[in-house]
């Protein structure tokens, strides 16, 4: 039979997920679009509708099923539209960059609208849902900003790597991208007992709570 409390904790980790998603995506697509590149928004990506960036897997049938990574449709970009006065590899730092900035951000607002409830309405937070949703806001956030950092292709940080490599290390780094996917699982499999990613997680989820107790 199963758990409704593990159910219930399910459902809210994934509507929590997928909030946090929605915000990453979309700062992908808004960067992009400022940076002159339409394509996300004629695609209709840029939208804090979750419905467009949803990705059914790896959105909605991972999490419910705990499992310890979970993704959204990737944001479809052509960095060679951007402005004649952006460098192509300025664009992919930017545009890389934004999403895990934006979940950074995400993660501090949380943290502001908490510590704002503790100082003038502690009354609010009587109901344990507000604290929990808040709190797993700015857990889940600290962790896809520190992860989607990794210097790991597909994700944001390796972007971020390529772009800012000198030219001469672009081979070896296009090597590395060909198994860089079995690496990234090797992570997504050990998880929390791998320092470097467990301890960055959790010191920028306890740098964010302590703006909440500073407010507070």
């Amino acid at each position: 039979m199963l758990d409704s409390g593990l159910a219930l904790q399910s459902v809210a980790n994934l509507i929590l997920l997928v909030l946090s998603l929605t915000v990453h995506e979309f700062s992908h697509a808004w960067m992009a679009w400022r940076l002159g590149d339409d394509t996300a928004q004629r695609a209709g990506r840029l939208t804090l509708n979750p419905i467009p960036h949803i990705d059914l897997f790896g959105t909605i049938l991972l999490p419910l099923l705990n499992a310890p990574i979970g993704w959204a449709k990737p944001v479809p970009t052509n960095l060679s539209r951007v402005r004649r006065d952006v460098k192509v590899s300025t664009a992919e730092l930017l545009v890389s960059g934004m999403g895990p900035i934006s979940n950074l951000l995400l993660a501090i607002l949380c943290a502001v609208i908490l510590g704002l409830l503790a100082r003038f309405a502690p009354s609010a937070l009587g109901n344990a849902g507000v604290v929990v949703l808040l709190n797993g806001l700015m857990r889940i956030n600290a962790a896809l900003c520190v992860f989607n950092l990794l210097p790991i292709p597909p994700l944001d940080g390796g972007h971020v790597a390529g772009a800012l490599l000198p030219y001469r290390f672009r081979p070896a780094w296009d090597r590395f991208a060909t198994f860089a996917p079995f690496v990234l699982l090797g992570v997504i499999l050990l998880g929390g007992r791998l320092p470097f990613l467990s301890v960055p997680i959790n010191f920028v989820y306890g740098a964010v709570r302590s703006i909440a107790y500073a407010i507070a």
